[in-house]
């Protein structure tokens, strides 16, 4: 059975970690020209208290299309990608969790959740609550499918507090959401905004792939000077200066992939 390394070793090849600096969104890491917060969160509300992307996901290249693949491939072909990205993500988290923990004012999160779908036909079934669900080792525990898509019509990509209905009360818990794809944060912080409706005390975001065109501006020039490879011991919430962190427990076999059940 292949290891979470093993797994997520080929995607170090390709993924780009962010960096806050003077071109960096402070508050989602998107690349802004210049500018303290890009234009869709300086444009609205931030419910989230913290959010953390793993990579960039370049629009047309390999994560973007590992993104898309996981969700849109059927039979071995959206396993593999499915495997791949879980991968990523338990990679991730066994190392920075903390790192995001720290940035948010906690200890730790109690509750680990997704973002759902924004299509109400697609959310019991939306392959990322199998992900982490079943097979990221470090949210699988503490994962509750605490949200559904509500009836309210939201048009794609916009902000609604109304646009995710809790399932549950969930009393002042720290919840640590997960997404796959940040493009305009809309989801993201329209489920931070129902968590919070429902009760919760900090909400923090882990996505895999934050949404960058390589083509806008200066962005090029930024991407190709980020660093490579990949460095798993560094994250966009570790102190710049940080050394290199200890080996983490927990990069163990990965399960066996199991059918995406659908949830009530």
């Amino acid at each position: 059975m292949p290891t979470v390394a093993e797994l997520s070793a080929p995607y170090g090849n390709f993924m780009l970690g962010p960096r806050p600096g003077p071109d960096v969104c402070s508050a989602c890491f998107n690349l802004t020209d210049g500018w303290g917060r890009c234009h869709a969160c300086g444009q609205s509300e931030q419910w989230l208290d913290a959010v953390a992307p793993i990579s960039y996901s370049v629009a047309g290249e390999q994560l973007h299309h590992a993104l898309l693949s996981y969700k849109r491939m059927v039979g071995p072909g959206g396993r593999h990608f499915a495997m791949g990205l879980a991968a990523v993500l338990w990679r991730y988290l066994a190392r920075h969790e903390r790192c995001l923990a720290d940035a948010a004012g906690v200890e730790s999160f109690a509750l680990v959740t997704t973002v759902p779908s924004s299509d109400a036909e697609r959310d019991t079934a939306h392959p990322l609550n199998g992900l982490v669900s079943e097979l990221v080792g470090p949210a699988r525990d503490r994962y509750e499918p605490a949200l559904r898509r509500s009836a309210a019509e939201v048009a794609p990509h916009r902000f609604s507090a109304q646009k995710y209905a809790p399932r549950r009360e969930l009393a002042g818990r720290s919840v640590l959401l997960i997404d796959d794809t940040w493009t305009t944060g809309a989801n993201a912080q329209s489920a931070a905004a129902a968590l919070k409706a429902a009760g919760a005390g900090t909400v923090a975001a882990v996505v895999i792939g934050r949404h960058v065109n390589r083509d806008w501006r200066h962005n090029d020039r930024h991407l190709v000077g980020l660093p490579r490879p990949f460095d798993w011991d560094r994250c966009v919430r570790c102190d710049a200066a940080q050394s290199e962190a200890p080996s983490a427990p927990g990069d163990g076999a990965m399960p066996q992939h199991r059918r995406v059940r659908k949830r009530g």
